[in-house]
């Protein structure tokens, strides 16, 4: 199941993002074989089949959760090689007039509605009303879309074996904290084919602030899952992820595949630093280690 029923995106947005849906749940309904089981696709490990299938019960509460990962999306899972920045510029540029490649505007660690009203205040601009605020968000998902097709970047080091390592432990669930709004999360995992491998979501239309957002995504994963604040993980690439993690009363793990480095990272003391998620055994380890 996709991620994040709870959140509030814009109408618009989901007229855009069902027929994507549909048509996948029809190809997926052609390509089965009689007696509706689908085969595995060629050279492609059963794992993240097994993965979604455990993700989609967890979330229906058909299963006894115990720790939940909220991982965020970009610098931590993977990289798009600014095509993010280059959908708002081609948007602000479509619906204002606005020619800006964004470049003196952080994005690491932030939320898109804070990125995206840094550049509407930094040229002076106030969309009139929802509706037009709807349309300028409905131009920068429709050129994310077309800036990854086909997809550029790709997952960071380690990802997959990551998801799959905690997906194989019991009572463990794969969510997102990112600061994306939904429908850009969904395009830039839905690329890579990891977007069904998390049980819900917390996005950045959600909360003021990346510590807010994650107190939602703390309070979703006690409303889906019954796991308290203290037994989920923030896993993340910058300053900001542990500071949400710490916010929320979750533990934090810190990655340095994003913007950061390690030496840049540990002085904000995450619970586990890791260079990138390829060292599966430590991040499952210290997992286990978790008082309950």
């Amino acid at each position: 199941m996709p991620p994040g029923r709870g959140g509030t995106i814009p109408e618009v947005y989901q007229r855009r993002t069902r027929p994507r849906q549909r048509n996948r749940a029809g190809r997926d309904a052609a390509r089965a074989p009689a007696g509706g089981r689908r085969r595995p696709r060629r050279g492609r490990s059963a794992a993240p089949r097994l993965c979604v299938a455990a993700q989609t019960a967890y979330a229906a509460g058909m299963t006894s959760a115990s720790l939940v990962w909220l991982f965020d999306v970009d610098g931590t899972l993977l990289l798009t090689q600014g095509a993010g920045r280059r959908a708002i510029a081609a948007a602000l540029l479509e619906r204002y007039g606005v020619d800006d490649d964004l470049t003196h505007i952080p994005m690491a660690g932030r939320t898109d509605p804070l990125i995206v009203n840094d550049a509407l205040r930094h040229h002076g601009l106030d969309p009139d009303g929802e509706g037009d605020r709807a349309a300028l968000w409905a131009a920068v998902v429709a050129h994310m879309r077309r800036l990854m097709a086909p997809p550029v970047g790709g997952l960071l080091p380690g990802v997959e074996r990551a998801l799959d390592a905690v997906a194989a432990e019991s009572g463990h669930v794969c969510a997102l904290l990112t600061g994306n709004v939904r429908p850009m999360a969904e395009i830039k995992l839905g690329a890579f084919g990891i977007w069904e491998r998390f049980a819900f979501g917390a996005f950045g239309d959600e909360a003021p602030d990346r510590d807010a957002l994650a107190i939602v995504a703390a309070r979703r994963a006690m409303e889906r899952c019954g796991v308290p604040p203290h037994r989920c993980v923030v896993v993340g690439d910058t300053e900001h992820d542990i500071a949400c993690a710490r916010a929320a009363g979750a533990k934090a793990v810190a990655v340095a595949t994003g913007g950061r480095t390690r030496a840049q990272l540990e002085p904000y003391a995450p619970d586990l630093l890791l260079d990138d998620l390829r060292d599966t055994n430590a991040l499952v380890e210290w997992a286990r280690a978790l008082p309950a």
